[in-house]
């Protein structure tokens, strides 16, 4: 048997009540300002 709490969908969230969230910066750069392909091919060649 199902919970009752699960029977039934919430009441719908009106457009006006919702909020835009934007990022305040940009993501930080994954490589930290280097040049990996160089240094990959200087180490492993």
């Amino acid at each position: 048997m199902t919970d009752p709490r699960f029977r039934q969908l919430p009441e719908p969230v009106r457009l006006e009540d919702t909020v835009v969230s934007v990022d305040p910066e940009p993501p930080l750069d994954p490589e930290g300002g280097r040049d990996t392909d160089t240094e990959f091919v200087l180490r492993y060649n």
